[in-house]
């Protein structure tokens, strides 16, 4: 007889003496509650069915309102503390709950718990619950107990089910490994401490967990601390009678329509989707802080340092070449090697070289405190060794998003023109100006019904795109495709909260609906146009249009160019539109709002129907614009979630208009507060094979971001096979930045890439070349005579190459160079091999900037047979 079944049989026999003798461990009244509830602002669509599984449980609780919670009284009486899917917590509440816990309460979580707080909430929370969610799992997957003895309060076999969750992944603190996923490497699905049960899956929703392994396994955590009445037949009150503090309302939950009803506007402060994502990539360290610092984390750490050490030495190699730009070969082979004094950079470096060594040895000590200062004060040592007064940057993508705000602040062009002088200055060569907000223009339009009201007795586009030609920049206008309002723009033209500005208020069957029949979201601030409607495909072409004939504009930006987000999980989804819900039922038989997404195959092709919108308009649009301006750019600003969760979220699938050739640029919203944060998020997207010859401009979001740190990020970028860069926004572009980029990369006359791209392709090889002779010389690479001679030899052909294309992008050119590059791409790391096992940082850098070239050739090609199409289409 194994573990599993000698332990059921001790459990049964334990209900038994319960049952018949009447032995209950813990005593509860009618009006006891026996535990409490934390209703939290963002999980209200999931509430109705967590409440309905607590109503079933058959014991008493407490709902206590998140919001009320200031200190740890209000966490209530009961000794258990049940956290059903909490993803927000203050740090007010956070230290409560703390408090409450070191004073003898034990806690249930479920989900993703505390994952959307602040940083040093989610430490505390992984001190309490010895671990946290790390990642959703892409299948549903069998829960199944570990191999070691299965503890009692688990020995249930209706415990054990199919259910979509998360991984769990623990800390170093005492826990235990409950229960695991039935997938690959037996990822862990429940843990639990000597105060807390954390569950691996979002609690009380339907499309997660049956009903029934969701109670069974609430009753068993509880059972765990408080030894339940078995069988009891105690009255259930929701709230219970002498529940303190006061509880919430939860009656009035908004119904599934049967058609579009009229605006539903809920508003929640739940955070904005983008400053999720970066959450999720964090890497914290808190000052004087010396909880464990895990292996996971101690090699984040350690690698981190590397990698800045190796982006100063980058930055600083970068700048020679550019010291040097006016000096010939020949002058650059006699420049002798150092022989002074170490410089502050060198020293700095080996410090911070002793540093990465000794770190490891602190962790291992168990000196963590000590390990994150050291980390810090080197991090920020090597920041002051960037060389931001020195000219480093090669021709690249230099964009910033110009926001509204901004424009209105300027109020006419004389101030407008302030504003593109310190862009111009700073280097900047691309403008995104936000040209249609909410479905207001900010210039007067024949198409639109009303230009923005913030906007008086001027044209700011036509004062744009004259102001950025004058400086020699690119003037794109940027525009809100799907987005059709905002709250918080209502406010600031002193309209109602629930307006749905000018489009949808004169053609409401425009509309988007969720599944509730609100058009905007809960927790959301934008009502959407329904994609699929004839209607608003028509007039978004029209308005497009407009601005593409009426402006001599360099290109269109689209944003919002996807559907609200969505959670089909937890029962949020969207996309419910007159005329979307009509096609899909004519070409299924099936109204949408009949499809749940445990239907998976029906719901995979709402999911795909809804995609196929956007997609299709984007194909559509991008047709239209070339035909009228056959050197149009287009660009769009996208979300940098994984593929499939994207779809499932947003049905924004950008690779797809990538590799169709539909746009020009794409640009991730890739925002960070640190630089490996900023890695993980956009590394995948760089390395990233589906994009076509579209060229990437990773997103910077300069808000709250010390300036130092937004140059670390440029840096990265530039060590990456990436072609420029884009900043949001110009309102957060302040003055010590402005200083840097001035010194940094306040050039004129370098080629924009996506527009001469074989110019800048010829001129970054250019510079590359001179970064090898400078390496050479100063005795940092080496190479056997034969491979030096060959090596001189090829390089010298490709630059010959390249420079015949830029000047001539002809055909044959243009195989010539593809063909040089590619031999000499093939043969670079065997000619550097040596150099590669010393600094191989530098030379994957060096095979990045190749990388570049390559795409920068691909692009141009692309574009030259573009307008070639264009025009014999149009003759």
């Amino acid at each position: 007889m194994n573990n599993k079944t000698v332990g059921f049989i001790i459990l049964n026999i334990n209900l038994f003496l319960f049952n018949i003798l009447g032995i209950l461990p813990a005593k509860a009244t009618n009006n006891t509650p026996v535990f409490s509830v934390v209703n939290s602002q963002n999980n209200p669509e999931q509430w109705r069915g967590i409440s309905n599984r607590l109503q079933k449980l058959g014991v008493n609780y407490c709902v206590i309102s998140l919001s009320n919670v200031k200190n740890k009284a209000d966490w209530g009486k009961p000794q258990v503390l049940f956290l059903p899917n909490v993803e927000v917590l203050t740090t007010e509440q956070a230290i409560a709950l703390d408090q409450w816990v070191s004073q003898g309460g034990y806690l249930i979580a479920t989900g993703p718990v505390g994952n959307l707080s602040t940083p040093g909430v989610r430490q505390l929370l992984r001190k309490l619950l010895g671990g946290a969610w790390g990642f959703s799992l892409n299948t549903a997957e069998n829960l199944q107990p570990t191999n070691t003895t299965i503890p009692n309060w688990v020995n249930q076999s209706e415990l054990f089910g199919i259910v979509r969750g998360g991984v769990i992944i623990p800390n170093n603190s005492p826990s235990q490994t409950a229960v695991v996923w039935n997938s690959k490497d037996r990822p862990l699905a429940i843990l639990t401490t000597e105060k807390s049960t954390l569950l691996g899956w979002r609690w009380g929703t339907d499309t997660v967990a049956p009903e029934g392994l969701d109670i069974a396994w609430l009753k068993a955590s509880l059972n765990r601390h408080l030894k339940l009445p078995v069988n009891s037949k105690l009255k259930i009150a929701n709230p219970a009678p002498n529940c303190q503090p006061a509880t919430i309302n939860t009656q009035n939950q908004p119904q599934t329509p049967t058609s579009p009803v009229q605006p539903k506007t809920i508003s929640q402060n739940v955070q904005d989707p983008i400053n999720q994502l970066e959450q999720n990539v964090r890497l914290d360290v808190i000052p004087n802080s010396n909880l464990p610092i895990d292996q996971k984390e101690a090699i984040a750490l350690q690698t981190e340092l590397e990698n800045l050490i190796s982006r100063v030495e980058s930055a600083h190699i970068a700048a020679s070449v550019t010291n040097l730009s006016r000096v010939t070969n020949s002058q650059i082979k006699k420049i002798e090697p150092r022989k002074t004094a170490p410089s502050n950079l060198e020293k700095t470096l080996i410090k911070a070289r002793n540093s990465v060594k000794y770190l490891p040895l602190l962790i291992e000590q168990k000196n963590y405190a000590k390990a994150r200062q050291l980390w810090l004060q080197t991090k920020s040592d090597l920041w002051q060794q960037f060389p931001i007064n020195q000219q480093l940057a090669q021709p690249e993508i230099r964009s910033v998003w110009l926001d509204r705000g901004t424009i209105v602040k300027a109020g006419n062009e004389a101030e407008l023109a302030k504003i593109f002088d310190k862009l111009a200055q700073s280097g900047i060569n691309t403008i995104f100006l936000e040209t249609i907000n909410a479905s207001y223009p900010i210039y007067p339009s024949q198409i639109a019904p009303q230009q923005n009201p913030l906007i008086r007795d001027w044209d700011p586009l036509a004062s744009a795109v004259k102001l950025a030609h004058a400086r020699g920049m690119e003037l794109h206008a940027w525009v809100w495709v799907f987005a059709a309002g905002n709250s918080a723009h209502n406010k600031l033209i002193n309209a109602s909260p629930d307006y749905l500005g000018p489009v949808l208020a004169a053609n409401p069957d425009w509309a988007n609906y969720d599944n509730k029949g609100n058009i905007i979201p809960i927790g959301q601030t934008k009502p959407f146009f329904d994609p699929a409607n004839p209607q608003v495909r028509e007039y978004l072409l029209k308005l497009y249009t407009e601005i593409a004939t009426r402006y001599q504009v360099d290109g269109i930006h689209l944003d919002y160019i996807r559907y609200p987000f969505q959670d089909p999980f937890v029962g949020r989804t969207y996309g419910y539109g007159k005329a979307a819900r009509e096609q899909f039922q004519q070409q299924t038989g099936i109204d949408p709002l009949d499809i749940s997404p445990s239907q998976r195959e029906l719901w995979q092709k709402w999911t795909a129907f809804r995609t196929q919108q956007v997609d299709s308009f984007v194909s559509e649009l991008s047709k239209t614009l070339r035909q009228k301006r056959k050197n149009l750019i287009l660009s769009v600003a996208v979300f940098p979630l994984p593929e499939y969760e994207r779809m499932q979220k947003i049905q924004q699938h950008w690779e797809v208009w990538a590799r169709r050739g539909d746009i020009d640029l794409i640009v991730p919203m890739t925002y960070a507060l640190d630089t490996p944060r900023f890695q993980r998020l956009a590394q995948p997207w760089i390395s990233s094979t589906k994009l076509g010859a579209t060229l990437l401009v990773p997103g910077i979001r300069l808000l709250s971001l010390p300036s130092i740190g937004a140059f670390d990020q440029l840096q990265l970028i530039r060590d990456l096979p990436v072609s420029g860069y884009a900043l949001f926004a110009a309102e957060n572009f302040n003055y010590e930045l402005e200083q840097i980029f001035n010194s940094t990369q306040g050039r004129k006359n370098d080629p924009i890439p996506q527009r001469q791209p074989f110019r800048t392709a010829a001129s970054r090889y250019a510079a590359l070349q001179t970064e090898w002779q400078i390496v050479q010389n100063n005795g940092q690479l080496s190479m056997s005579a034969i491979a030096n001679t060959e090596f001189n030899n090829r390089a010298k052909e490709l630059q010959i190459a390249l420079n015949q294309l830029a000047n001539a992008p002809t055909a044959i050119n243009l195989i010539t160079a593809r063909k040089t590059l590619t031999r000499f791409q093939s043969q670079f790391p065997t000619w550097i091999q040596a150099e590669n096992s010393s600094n191989p940082y530098q030379i994957k850098v060096w095979q990045n900037r190749l990388l570049t070239i390559e795409r920068l050739i691909r692009y141009g090609e692309r574009r030259v047979n573009l307008r070639r199409q264009t025009s014999t289409s149009v003759n």
